[in-house]
C-alpha cells in the first residue's frame, strides 16, 4: 500500500504543531497533500493493473503445482506433462459449449462468450507453439514449486521451459515475454 499521503500528512502535522485543522485551498501544504494523494492513487492503480495482468500466470502455476502434488512432488514424464497441458487448455470447453447452447439461434455471442473463446484460442495456440510452464521434469523445480505460496517474486527461482505439442522442450526465461 502506498504511504506517501500518510507521510506527508504526518510531516505537515508535525510542522503545524500536531493537528491539521484548516488549510487554505491553495497553500503549499494543501498542494503537497493533494500531490501525495494523486501519487498514491496512481501507484494503487498500477499495482492493480499488474496484479490483473499476472493473474493468468499465477492460476497456471497453481494448476501445475497441484499436478506435482498429486504425483507426490516427483518429477513428471514429458507425456504426463503434455496430458496436464491439454487438460489445462481444455478446461473451459464445457463452459463455452454450454454458453453456446444456451444462446438462441441467430443471436450474436455475448461478450463473455467472446472473451472465453479468445482465451481458449490463445491457450490452444500456445499449446501448439510452445506452452510456458515451470520445468516439471526437474526434481529441484518440483520441490521449489511445492514450497511456492502464491508470491510472484518467488517464481524467478524456478526453471522455466516451453513445451511444444510435438514434445520438444526449450528453456525459457521468467517473466514471459508478451508480444
Amino acid at each position: 500500500m502506498p504511504k506517501t499521503l500518510e507521510k506527508a500528512r504526518k510531516a505537515i502535522a508535525k510542522k503545524r504543531g500536531g493537528a491539521i485543522e484548516a488549510l487554505h485551498a491553495k497553500s503549499r501544504d494543501s498542494r503537497r497533500l493533494h500531490k501525495a494523494q494523486v501519487r498514491d492513487d496512481r501507484l494503487e492503480k498500477m499495482s492493480e493493473a499488474r496484479r490483473k495482468r499476472d493473474q493468468p500466470l499465477i492460476t497456471r502455476i497453481a494448476f501445475f503445482q497441484e499436478a506435482t502434488r498429486e504425483n507426490e512432488n516427483k518429477p513428471l514424464e514429458l507425456s504426463a506433462i503434455q496430458k496436464k497441458i491439454a487438460e489445462f487448455c481444455h478446461q473451459h470447453d464445457e463452459e463455452y459449449h454450454e454458453m453456446k447452447k444456451a444462446r438462441r439461434q441467430g443471436r450474436p455471442p455475448s461478450a463473455k462468450e467472446d472473451l472465453l473463446r479468445m482465451k481458449m484460442e490463445a491457450l490452444h495456440k500456445e499449446e501448439r507453439d510452445g506452452f510456458y510452464l515451470p520445468d516439471l521434469t526437474s526434481e529441484k523445480t518440483t520441490e521449489m514449486l511445492d514450497r511456492w505460496d502464491g508470491n510472484w517474486a518467488f517464481l524467478t527461482n524456478l526453471t522455466w521451459v516451453k513445451i511444444q505439442s510435438s514434445g520438444r522442450s526449450a528453456p525459457a526465461s521468467f517473466p514471459p515475454q508478451t508480444n
